[in-house]
């Protein structure tokens, strides 16, 4: 998988979390944790542009650690929304399920990275 396969990936992870979002009912419990899940979902996308503009192997480095975080915390609140939503159960899992997919490249490339960069 090359980078514009995978800014496509991140977009399309951004862009199903809002649309789930809409779907949702609006309640005291959905709100926050949509408003976070907004935020931590289209994240990943644009720290991953960044990091492709990086400086240095560090700064790369560093930015994808930014995109594993937000990864990390857009599974957490898709994992709350899902106890709280059944009826979303089958589209929550699937977007957990791509967050997990993308998560597991983002980690790798970090290892693959440091692997090769041991000073890094």
């Amino acid at each position: 998988m090359n980078s514009e396969d995978l800014k496509k990936r991140f977009k399309k992870f951004a862009i199903n979390a809002a649309l789930l979002i809409k779907e949702l009912p609006t309640d005291a419990i959905n709100i926050p944790y949509s408003n976070q899940l907004i935020r931590s979902s289209s994240s990943p996308g644009a720290n991953y542009r960044a990091a492709c503009r990086a400086k240095s192997t560090a700064d790369f480095i560093n930015k994808l650690k930014i995109v594993e975080e937000e990864l990390d915390e857009s599974i957490y609140f898709l994992e709350l929304l899902r106890y709280f939503n059944s009826k979303f159960d089958v589209q929550i899992q699937t977007l957990e399920e791509e967050g997990d997919e993308l998560l597991a490249i983002i980690v790798k490339s970090i290892k693959t990275i440091k692997d090769k960069n041991p000073k890094s």
